[in-house]
């Protein structure tokens, strides 16, 4: 087992990988990542997002998707883990938490103060798992999201006053 950066050879996996996540958690739908978006984002002149390829015997087995976040308390970025996905028959080998150990790493050599991540309510065995790892879930905290629609008519309320 191997972790490295992806390179722009990987955006085909990467973008199966995605799928792979999203059916996973039952929103296939909602992957529309293109390629040349991948490319874009990951492997641009100045990168805000960065994809961690797991390897075994030359296969990619996963991958973890992640970009800096900040802490205006702490005043230092984190890591923000936006995807760890490991493909079914690699999982329980370890490859998830050499993921996971990887970036915490980052995190200490870069001096980032944290490390978080989301995971689904009904996710039972990754929340199981980040537990074990002692992540601690911030059940005082409510995500809030807007996007397609409700984002467009924030964006023109301005006009509106």
């Amino acid at each position: 087992m191997a972790i490295r950066p992806a390179t722009i050879e990987d955006t085909d996996e990467i973008l199966a990988l995605i799928y792979e996540l999203a059916l996973y958690e039952k929103a296939p739908a909602e992957a529309k990542a293109t390629r040349d978006q991948i490319i874009e984002s990951f492997f641009c002149q100045s990168p805000k997002v960065f994809c961690e390829i797991v390897e075994v015997d030359g296969a990619i087995a996963g991958f973890a998707i992640w970009f800096l976040n900040y802490s205006t308390w702490q005043g230092k970025h984190g890591i923000y883990l936006e995807d760890l996905y490991i493909r079914p028959p690699h999982r329980g080998s370890g490859y998830g938490k050499a993921l996971l150990r990887h970036l915490a790493t980052i995190c200490q050599e870069r001096g980032y103060g944290r490390f978080q991540w989301w995971v689904l309510d009904w996710n039972e065995p990754a929340i199981e798992f980040y537990k074990s790892l002692g992540a601690v879930a911030m059940d005082e905290w409510t995500v809030y999201r807007v996007s397609g629609q409700a984002l467009t008519n924030l964006a023109k309320s301005h006009d509106a006053n």
